[in-house]
């Protein structure tokens, strides 16, 4: 059994954790959500001792607030703190997930929505953010890496992305360069990343999704549908519906593996149900 002095998650042994993974390169994305993970379970705790019953107690609390996926997200990162801090045996089981066939419809981002959050935001005269919604969707990238879309990407019609260890190209649409130089030019910005705030720091995923938010009720799209991260859904779904080719699709995602794209390109079950009835095969 484990010293309990040993086992206390203090926030200075969750600093030491979080510079450790900094040292071995993990993104300063992983590193925000490590610490909110931790921070979470650091909340549960309320000062007592790391143990496999606490650590059961909170993984429960965890299933009854959260998706399975978001589950299994906090539980890698409290995992990951486990086996640095020499406490491998504590270590929790991930939630079994059965493979979905369908994205829930209630989630589904679809293209006339995106219009209209897009058309909403020009009507508001809010035309940073209906550039980002379009730069994330038409190019498919990450929040985190709407920073790699600078005024010098946009000159040469391509963004070099340094993400999770990898380095990718995003090419960007002819037609996005040329909206966003009318933008550039306008803003009066000769060189950094095209999308900032006022005091010149480049926009984070909070910034854009509190302003997302904001444009929900206006636009009459649902609320759990609008984040930053379902416009790269949307382009992954709208990408394959027109080329139906997996692999490709992964290499502009950035994915390592084509298991990871087949998730982004689910549609909802009315979709699905649509097909089946077309078959022809009932008699009536």
């Amino acid at each position: 059994m484990p010293n309990s002095k040993n086992t206390a998650l203090t926030p200075r042994r969750v600093r030491g954790y979080l510079g450790w993974l900094a040292e071995r390169e993990r993104s300063r994305s992983t590193l925000k959500k490590y610490r909110r993970d931790l921070d979470s379970l650091q909340t549960f705790l309320a000062g007592r001792p790391l143990t496999k019953t606490a650590l059961l107690a909170w993984k429960a609390q965890l299933g009854e607030r959260y998706a399975p996926a978001t589950v299994n997200s906090m539980l890698a990162a409290v995992n990951g703190y486990l086996v640095y801090a020499g406490l491998s045996q504590l270590r929790l089981r991930p939630l079994r997930i059965q493979r979905q066939m369908f994205c829930c419809r209630d989630r589904e981002l679809t293209k006339a929505e995106y219009l209209r959050l897009v058309q909403t935001a020009r009507r508001r005269g809010d035309t940073r953010l209906a550039l980002v919604l379009q730069t994330i969707c038409s190019t498919g990238i990450r929040v985190s890496e709407l920073q790699f879309i600078t005024v010098q990407a946009v000159e040469r019609g391509y963004a070099q992305v340094n993400n999770k260890g990898k380095r990718r190209t995003i090419l960007l649409p002819r037609q996005l360069c040329q909206t966003l130089r009318r933008y550039l030019t306008g803003q009066k910005k000769a060189a950094g990343p095209v999308f900032t705030t006022r005091t010149g720091h480049p926009l984070d995923r909070s910034n854009i999704w509190r302003a997302m938010k904001e444009l929900c009720r206006t636009a009459g799209v649902g609320a759990r549908k609008v984040f930053p991260h379902n416009l790269r859904h949307l382009f992954a779904r709208t990408y394959y519906a027109a080329q139906h080719d997996l692999v490709r699709l992964a290499d502009l995602l950035g994915h390592a593996s084509t298991a990871t794209t087949r998730i982004y390109t689910m549609e909802s079950g009315l979709i699905h149900a649509r097909q089946i009835e077309q078959l022809g095969l009932l008699v009536t």
